[in-house]
Parts: C-alpha cells; structure tokens; sequence
C-alpha cells in the first residue's frame, strides 16, 4: 500500500512540530538551570514583618549583611510590619515566583493560621519553605523579690490559691501569651492570664508586683536581669539557653509536656524553580554557621541554626497543629 504524499507531509510536519516542542522544552529546562547557576544576579529583597529595631529585625539584618559578602549580591531588609505578618507574606506572593522576594516567617504563621477567620494564602501550599535561621526559647521569668524559686512552688502556690496568682504575657495571640496559656493547660492549675501591650509593660507589672510570673524573651528581660530586679526561674526550649546555663528548663523542673521553642526562617513563593530554593538553602546555612554571625545572634538570646527545607516546613505544619489546639482550649477569639 502506497503512502500518498499529503499522508507524508501530514508526519513530516508531526515530526518536526514534536521535535521542536523537545526543544523548546530542553531550551527552558537549561534556561532555568542555567538561571538558578547563576543566581542571584540582582538585589534579594526580605520582607521582615516586624518594625526597625526588634529583635527578629535585628537578627535578619544580621544574617542578610552575611549572604551579602558572599553571595556578592544585596539581601535587602524590608520592614513590612501588621496584619499578623500579613503584610509581608502578600508582598512575595504578588510578586514573580523567582527567588527575589523572600519572607521571615516562624512562630507567627503558625499562630495566625488559626488564630484569623480567614487568611488570603495557605501558608503550608502557597509558599515554598527554604531554612529555619534561629531558634530561641520564652523565659519564664518572677520579680527579683518573689519568693518562688522554682516552676514547682508556682505551681504549689496556684494550686493552694486558685485564680490569684497571675501570669504576664504581651498580647493575645502572641508566642509569649499562648505559651503562658499552654503553661495553665499543661500543668492544671488555675491562672489568670493578664495581656500586656508591649514587652516594656509586662516588665514593669512585673517590677512593681502586679503580676507574679511573666513570659517573655531574653531580649525583652536583659536588662532587669543583670542587675537581678527580674529572675528566671525556667525555660521553656528543648536544651538550656546558652546565656542561661544554671537556669533548669520546664521539662527538668518537672514539666516534660511544657515545651515551646520559637523559631524565624525565610520561605518564598511557590512555584519558584527548586534549584534556587536549593542555592537559598545552600547560602543560607553557610552565613548561619559563620562564627561571627553565631556570637552577634547569641548575644541577643537567639541561638542561630539552620535546616533543610524539608525540616522546616515540617515544624510550620507540626506547629500549626500545636497553637491551634491552645488557642481552642483558651477560647481566644478568632480576629
């Protein structure tokens, strides 16, 4: 049977257009591992969702001047603070999914997955994760004063005396507040809760009496605690804080399901090639386990480390979990 020759020019033409969608599909897969050799070839932009000046700000800041000198490309903080760091998470999510925005996200994101009605993304599916950066445990800290010296006696006393003794802890929805609110949770005894505005107010209450324990970071307690006028009694980390290491962790005190260990890490748009995230990973952790930015960080109470993406999308869906089911318990209202 004889092939006419428009059947010919039929597969001919098949043939060519198959060979050039291989092409073009080899063209774009090199293009692409091409782009992600050769990144970053312009500014990274970080958008930080606290204000100038904190802690979390600090810190990035930090590591952003240590990817800088080795990467040999600007990492540019952005301080888009409010919202319950909403602010921060949309600027990388109306932006092209390339590597060049990226955001510090954490603790924060996983409370505000349940603790907001509603979001306007999906943390865990509208965003690729790259590394956690730092971890840092909440002090739990009583007025140099105080006759309690241990989380046992606080417990003892609360449970002698229902309701009056107090707990501090910055606003609702905050790590500092809901670890106070796990603390009632896990140990069962009978708290109040007082918020506090800023860390500033808590430290004060604290100073004249009003509150008998409070929740904080070393940050926010440095200050009182050097000259004694605040004393931390535990902390709440897996380990000992290392500007800390005579003071016993909650789970050595004898509360082992008391654990709460916050954390920052960077993460950007879904979608980006993964051999940029995998380059981000990559610079990431090598300015974390520089010796300099390890000392600048610790001196702030944070204790800097790195992790694979993997890791730490993992602790953002663990943790997700975890406040959800405090902020149910507490019968904190949803914003």
């Amino acid at each position: 049977m004889r092939v006419k020759s428009d059947d010919w020019n039929f597969v001919r033409a098949s043939a060519a257009i198959a060979a050039l969608a291989v092409a073009g599909f080899v063209f774009a897969a090199g293009s692409e591992a091409q782009s992600a050799a050769n990144y970053p070839t312009k500014p990274v932009r970080i958008f930080v969702p606290y204000g100038p000046g904190g802690v979390g700000d600090v810190t990035m800041r930090i590591l952003a001047q240590k990817l800088s000198a080795n990467v040999g490309q600007q990492f540019v903080i952005e301080n888009r603070p409010g919202a319950g760091g909403m602010i921060a998470m949309n600027g990388v999510l109306g932006a092209p999914a390339d590597g060049y925005q990226i955001a510090q996200v954490g603790n924060g994101q996983s409370i505000a997955a349940s603790l907001f009605k509603k979001l306007p993304y999906d943390v865990l599916k509208d965003f690729s994760s790259i590394s956690i950066t730092a971890t840092f445990p909440v002090l739990i800290a009583v007025p140099g004063a105080s006759p309690y010296r241990s989380l046992k006696e606080v417990v003892a006393a609360a449970r002698q005396n229902p309701g009056k003794l107090n707990l501090g802890a910055i606003n609702p929805g905050s790590t500092q507040n809901l670890s106070a609110h796990l603390f009632r949770q896990t140990t069962g005894a009978d708290f109040t809760i007082v918020p506090y505005k800023t860390t500033p107010d808590l430290v004060t209450a604290l100073l004249r009496g009003d509150v008998d324990v409070g929740f904080d970071y070393y940050a926010g307690f440095q200050g009182e605690l050097q000259d004694g006028r605040i004393r931390v009694i535990a902390t709440s980390g897996d380990d000992r804080d290392p500007l800390l290491k005579d003071v016993p962790t909650a789970r050595e005190s004898g509360f082992p399901d008391y654990i709460v260990t916050s954390w920052n890490a960077l993460a950007t748009r879904a979608g980006t090639p993964p051999e940029v995230v995998k380059v981000l990973n990559a610079e990431i952790n090598r300015a974390i386990a520089a010796p300099d930015v390890q000392e600048k960080s610790r001196r702030l109470g944070i204790t800097p480390r790195g992790s694979t993406a993997e890791e730490m999308h993992d602790r953002l869906r663990r943790d997700i979990g975890k406040w959800r089911e405090v902020i149910d318990k507490a019968g904190i209202p949803k914003q």
